[in-house]
């Protein structure tokens, strides 16, 4: 039998939560609800889900809080958080993104398009390509264990700048437009701006360190990952 993927919705309008529920489960997906920061936590300390489903207005702490508090930890760091909110300026988008999430829509939203990104957020956890170790320079890719090194030295990423970094090294030295990334890494029927790519981009190279350096950014056109931009060892 085929495993139906966990969805832990964390929102605290019974209504919203019990309309995404029912959406998730005739489409496949098993949803789980909690109403606050508290009760999402011990969910989380019971069973990792596969995906995350965040509002931003919670009681107590914040979805922002909880965001970033998970992103921070090993265990649950990997897991893809789309947040749900009613904040819909640019500003906030952004925030949501730099706290942790993979994705963002705000309310109302189509259940559809909610589905649709729940799908591609799963989709990109782990690249389906080639399961070889890639190696540009010093910098290490292993698909299959989904480990990063530089210099031998392990990198922590999240399962965006996983993808992210995977399609850059295994398109090394070319330049991708924002446009291109999106369809390449989020997949071209998601409905998000090019300003998302930027987001994740500047997580990356915080999370590749010095290596962070080989991602170029080619002004006008877009990023490409190049060796020249490898920083020099000392000797």
């Amino acid at each position: 039998m085929r495993r139906m993927p966990g969805v832990l919705i964390v929102e605290d309008e019974p209504a919203i939560a019990e309309l995404i529920s029912i959406n998730l489960k005739h489409s496949g997906f098993r949803p789980v609800w909690a109403m606050d920061g508290a009760t999402a936590q011990a969910e989380l300390d019971d069973v990792l889900p596969d995906v995350i489903l965040l509002d931003w207005m919670l009681p107590s702490e914040s979805g922002l809080m909880l965001a970033k508090r998970w992103r921070a930890h090993p265990r649950t760091k990997s897991v893809p958080i789309i947040m749900l909110t009613a904040r819909g300026d640019e500003v906030d988008r952004v925030a949501g993104l730099d706290a942790g999430a993979d994705d963002y829509m705000a309310k109302p939203f189509s259940t559809k398009e909610l589905l649709a990104r729940i799908r591609a957020v799963l989709r990109r956890r782990a690249p389906e390509q080639d399961a070889s170790v890639i190696t540009i320079g010093d910098l290490s890719l292993d698909p299959s264990t989904y480990r990063v090194t530089y210099c031998t030295e392990a990198l922590k990423l999240g399962p965006t700048e996983f993808k992210l970094l995977h399609y850059l090294m295994t398109h090394a030295e070319r330049v991708h437009s924002r446009s291109q990334l999106l369809d390449k890494v989020w997949g071209d029927h998601v409905f998000i701006e090019e300003r998302t790519v930027d987001v994740h981009v500047k997580r990356l190279r915080e999370a590749l360190g010095l290596a962070g350096q080989m991602v170029d950014t080619v002004r006008g056109a877009g990023y490409r990952l190049t060796v020249q931009g490898a920083p020099i060892k000392q000797a």
